[in-house]
């Protein structure tokens, strides 16, 4: 693992604190933990040249502004468990649209909003209480606009780098059927962090490891994890698609559409219920943000957050989702169930 400077174990840890979307505090522990290093399929063994997609969802960015039809801004300073160090918000200084590409920036400057997320504020001892922190960036979400149970999704993006800095593509469930995190289950579809730094282990000298993970198991702290992760040096120039596979019993994650992971159904699980592919059989919604500082990239790297070079930036071209036409069961085609 060429990316890692640390412990397995330690690793493990950080890649926990990726989103933790219902804790309320960052775990300290996992179950179950498991990293691997994935290696990129061949060229044209990608979901995109199997037939029988339809496209069911996207934006494209191309409208004036972004569309509330589709997205709402997660709006907080609670640092997401994560001890991350930036605000959220919905102001147009951290999401906007220019020249159709939906730009996420991150922003050094003291900002203070809620301290907790509104899902947490309910029984909380302050629920009203404020935080102060040192930079500003953006949390798109589908919540309660769309969510889906299978199917491929695809986001074209150029992303950020620099120590500190963590873009992330993302699922949780619309619903928690199975309990709070992680016993209903999180999707990262595409993680990175510090791309570009210095990195001695690094094939090219520079930080250009992405990963994607499943959380699952129980209620925190009784969470577990399985991550792929892979040194994809391209990442560190111009736009490119990272996308998930989600099919019953099975997941496969793929960047410019090249496989780099798959993961099935043994390789997780969640206490709720002893349900073969849960907890992923229910809808989930898709998230995009860019987090700055907290547990993975301030232990990695030059460790902690440079403050060089703000504002960052994460530009999406386009977001894609697809269902698999059942009735297109033929050989090439998604639903094929043949040899």
């Amino acid at each position: 693992m060429p990316a890692i400077r640390n412990s397995i174990t330690t690793v493990c840890a950080s890649l926990l604190l990726a989103a933790c979307g219902s804790t309320s505090e960052a775990p300290a522990s996992t179950k179950s933990e498991v990293i691997n290093q994935g290696t990129l399929g061949a060229e044209g063994s990608g979901p995109e040249s199997q037939s029988g997609w339809d496209l069911v969802w996207s934006d494209e960015f191309d409208s004036a502004s972004i569309d509330a039809s589709k997205w709402s801004f997660n709006i907080d300073c609670w640092g997401g468990g994560n001890e991350e160090r930036q605000c959220y918000t919905d102001r147009a200084e951290n999401a906007s649209l220019e020249d159709g590409k939906l730009v996420i920036t991150a922003r050094k400057e003291e900002y203070s909003g809620p301290a907790l997320p509104p899902h947490m504020r309910e029984g909380a001892d302050a629920p009203d209480a404020q935080a102060t922190k040192p930079f500003t960036s953006a949390r798109l979400v589908t919540q309660g606009n769309a969510a889906w149970q299978y199917g491929r999704i695809e986001v074209r993006a150029k992303l950020p780098q620099g120590q500190g800095t963590w873009p992330a593509i993302w699922m949780l469930p619309e619903d928690n059927a199975y309990g709070t995190w992680a016993a209903s289950g999180e999707i990262d579809i595409m993680e990175a962090v510090n791309l570009g730094v210095p990195c001695e282990e690094c094939p090219n000298g520079q930080e250009s490891t992405i990963l994607g993970t499943l959380h699952f198991g129980g209620l925190w702290p009784d969470n577990s994890l399985n991550s792929t992760e892979i040194s994809y040096p391209a990442v560190l120039g111009g736009f490119h698609t990272f996308g998930i596979v989600w099919q019953p019993g099975r997941m496969v994650w793929t960047v410019d559409g090249r496989v780099f992971a798959e993961k099935r159904s043994e390789d997780w699980f969640t206490t709720a219920t002893d349900e073969a592919n849960a907890p992923f059989d229910k809808p989930f919604h898709l998230i995009l943000n860019l987090a700055i500082g907290g547990g993975l990239p301030e232990k990695r790297g030059l460790m902690g957050v440079s403050e060089e070079g703000f504002p960052k930036r994460m530009e999406v071209d386009w977001v894609r989702v697809w269902e698999c036409n059942s009735q297109a069961d033929e050989p090439g085609s998604c639903a094929w169930t043949g040899d």
